[in-house]
């Protein structure tokens, strides 16, 4: 199978939300995130729980934990095998952040603005 090609997703102003948010991860835990996104590379849309979730509507949640902290860096794909990272956050509840689901459909639509 091909790997797919990863995205760190750009705003106009070239800052890389999803960028910053690994960046101030702490070692264990950026390593177990970067880890998780290599599988997603490799396996694509046959990755499955726990490593990845679909929150519906195109935009997935890569999953990561390391002791009781759990991360996620949520994502879409593009055809050509993309996977396009948006943002992440530190998981405080059960459900996920809508502002953060919403952040990544901005981000997702920007993304396809500039490159379709």
């Amino acid at each position: 199978m091909k790997e797919f090609e990863v995205v760190l997703f750009h705003k106009d102003n070239g800052e890389s939300p999803v960028e910053e948010f690994i960046d101030t991860l702490e070692p264990k835990m950026q390593a177990k995130v970067l880890r998780t996104m290599e599988l997603l590379k490799r396996n694509g849309l046959e990755l499955r729980e726990p490593y990845t979730k679909s929150l519906g509507r195109g935009i997935f949640e890569l999953r990561a934990k390391h002791g009781t902290d759990i991360s996620r860096v949520l994502y879409f794909f593009m055809e050509g095998q993309r996977i396009i990272f948006t943002n992440g956050f530190i998981k405080k509840t059960d459900k996920t952040p809508k502002q953060e689901i919403e952040l990544a459909r901005k981000y997702r639509k920007e993304y396809k603005k500039r490159w379709s």
